[in-house]
């Protein structure tokens, strides 16, 4: 005797062995014995072989309609078998019983099943609804194929052109449109962005990576809210000091400036005058929800995306012709430029000039700096005094301040960026450590690790940047910088662009003014500034350093470069000349040593990498120095 039975939601067929009250031992077709429940049985058969019923069943069952099965029976639970009586009009076979078994379990949308061999009509309303469903997904089905095949043509179809940027930056993996576009870059082995841009979808790579950061970094968008610039006290003392700043072409952000005050028999007394828009904008304000949000300056070539709203920074800025309150660091030096007093004040200084550094350089440069200068020239006395001064701080520390083979580059764009493919870039390179660098960032250095250490003498709490080992990074506590040499070192001189120096000049204004911060030690708020700060800088610097790189290869193409020179940093790992632009080269030698010098020819170059394919040719002689990634990893400002 054989029987039918269902485990684990499939059908069985086997021979009996041993048929017990509530068990049976079965024998397989495959020779394989088991012990089944006899609940589970749903059928006893002498012929066909438990081998043949399936087999000759399966066939019969995708004869029978499951529309016609469920205008037959009628409502209520039933089982196959009394089914299966009317179905046939007389008692069924094996296989036939089997048979509409099968068609009743291959079609759910029809039948309910209500137990072990026994079912239940599905009511109209709810079949209807089923039947439009499945409908549907076969109608979405055929259209995904049709998407995926448009696709993979490099087509792209009428329902896609609206959906671009979400299947770029926010693909929705529930959609058909998202799926069959998947399939689509599967079959062609091409990335999301490279397919759409094949299929005509991107028109600039320009702006494929610049919506890419929007949507990460301002998902709201980059405008300001109508927010009003807060009135700057009026009862700060006023310096007598004529004061200028140092600062490339394109700087509007001018947090910085410098003078010069003579004292016969003593030395000078030198002031770093730090713009204070921490007297106006206040902790918890409207104006400091925008630039908590933003938490520093986008840079990128030809574009920013600034902290504040331009009306508020041009209140702030130090520019020239304008008396501005500013946060002052007196330093009293004597003729051997050593430090003897120090003194900080809140007041009102004129600014006399904004020195930009193409104006200055021709004429103050490592060449001129030590001679004689002409008096005529702007602040030209004041520029050779502070000089000199930041070279003695640079001795003192031990460590230089502008790491020497390291180049700063200033990209040009010309042209509207709202058609990048029509705009050029000019890269200009210019040597780190000119005497404008040197004594600009010796001056933050001092004013950065002396106020560092007065909030830390005071207690008050403050975000410091440390390095150890090699690696910079944010704290709260007061710890050493070993790259600049310092015992501590805070962030404070960029109040106009850097968060984390508007939260420490708050403090260092409380400090002051003698009153309680706005941030106490070990401040959970403060905490959550630094890691958000920390993290978004970085995200920051890492856009600024993809858009220079994509600028780098608009260059390359817009000068029909084919071969190009490049350094060794690290194994295959070399910095292509006059440009901020660093490549693995595979087929470089395996031991190539940092500052070794190769010639490379360009063989590809993909925007919207953005990367380029570059063949190693041949060594060259002249070997060049390297700086580590360690002399690269810190800016003093």
């Amino acid at each position: 005797m054989n029987l039918l039975f269902e485990e684990e939601g499939s059908f069985k067929a086997a021979t009996i062995l041993a048929d017990n009250d509530t068990s049976l031992q079965v024998e397989m077709p495959s020779g394989k014995r088991s012990k089944i429940k006899a609940a589970s049985v749903l059928l006893r058969f002498a012929a066909p072989s438990a081998s043949q019923l399936l087999e000759q069943a399966a066939p019969l069952a995708s004869d029978i309609e499951a529309e016609f099965l469920w205008e037959c029976v009628s409502d209520g639970e039933f089982s196959f078998l009394d089914f299966a009586r009317d179905y046939h009009g007389r008692e069924p076979t094996p296989v036939e019983a089997t048979a509409v078994l099968l068609a009743l379990h291959a079609a759910p949308i029809h039948f309910h099943r209500k137990g072990k061999g026994h079912f239940k009509k599905a009511p109209a309303d709810i079949l209807a609804a089923a039947l439009a469903n499945l409908e549907k997904k076969r109608q979405q089905a055929q259209a995904m194929e049709g998407w995926t095949r448009e696709l993979s043509e490099f087509r792209l179809p009428a329902e896609f052109v609206p959906l671009v940027d979400t299947l770029l930056y926010a693909p929705d993996r529930n959609k058909p449109e998202t799926k069959a576009f998947e399939a689509a870059c599967t079959a062609t082995g091409l990335t999301p962005a490279q397919l759409l841009h094949r299929c005509g979808a991107i028109p600039s790579a320009y702006l494929l990576h610049y919506k890419r950061f929007l949507h990460e970094q301002f998902p709201k968008g980059t405008a300001f809210p109508d927010l009003p610039a807060p009135a700057l006290p009026d009862d700060l003392p006023r310096s007598d000091v004529r004061a200028f700043s140092i600062d490339d072409a394109h700087t509007t952000e001018i947090d910085d400036a410098f003078s010069v005050t003579w004292l016969p028999g003593i030395g000078s007394r030198i002031g770093i005058h730090i713009a204070a828009p921490g007297l106006a904008i206040t902790h918890g304000s409207p104006l400091d929800g925008v630039a908590r949000g933003r938490l520093s300056t986008v840079y990128m070539p030809g574009n920013k995306i600034t902290m504040l709203p331009e009306h508020v920074v041009d209140s702030y800025t130090l520019a020239a012709g304008v008396d501005c309150p500013a946060v002052s660091l007196y330093l009293t030096v004597n003729e051997q430029y050593e430090i003897t007093a120090h003194e900080s004040r809140l007041e009102i200084v004129h600014i006399a000039d904004n020195l930009r550094h193409h104006d200055v350089e021709p004429w103050f440069n490592q060449t001129t700096a030590d001679g004689p200068l002409s008096e005529e020239r702007p602040f030209a006395r004041e520029l050779q005094h502070l000089w000199r001064f930041a070279n003695a701080c640079e001795g003192r520390r031990g460590k230089p301040s502008a790491t020497q083979g390291v180049n700063d580059y200033n990209f040009a764009i010309d042209g509207d960026l709202a058609d990048p493919e029509n705009c050029t870039v000019r890269i200009e390179e210019r040597k780190r450590g000119s005497p404008l660098d040197k004594l600009v960032a010796e001056l933050m250095i001092v004013a950065n690790s002396t106020w560092g250490g007065l909030l830390a003498e005071k207690r008050i709490a403050c975000l410091y940047r440390s390095q150890t080992m090699g690696k910079a990074r944010m704290t709260t506590a007061p710890q050493p910088h070993e790259g600049l040499g310092v015992p501590q070192y805070a962030w404070m001189t960029s109040p106009l662009r850097r968060y984390c120096d508007l939260v420490n000049q708050w403090q260092l204004i409380a400090c002051l003014q003698e009153k309680t911060p706005a941030f106490a030690q070990k401040s959970a708020e403060l905490f959550a500034v630094m890691r958000d700060f920390e993290l978004t800088y970085g995200a920051y610097g890492e856009f600024q350093r993809l858009m220079e790189r994509y600028w780098c290869l608009r260059w390359l193409q817009q000068n029909a470069i084919q071969e190009i020179d490049a350094t060794v940093r690290r194994e295959q790992l070399v910095k292509l000349d006059h440009l901020p632009f660093l490549a693995r080269i595979p087929s470089a030698p395996a031991d190539l040593q940092p500052g070794q010098r190769l010639r490379l020819v360009l063989e590809n170059i993909d925007l919207l990498g953005p990367e380029a394919e570059l063949r190693f040719v041949e060594l060259l002689t002249a070997p060049a120095a390297c700086p580590t990634e360690e002399d690269m990893e810190e800016s003093p400002a």
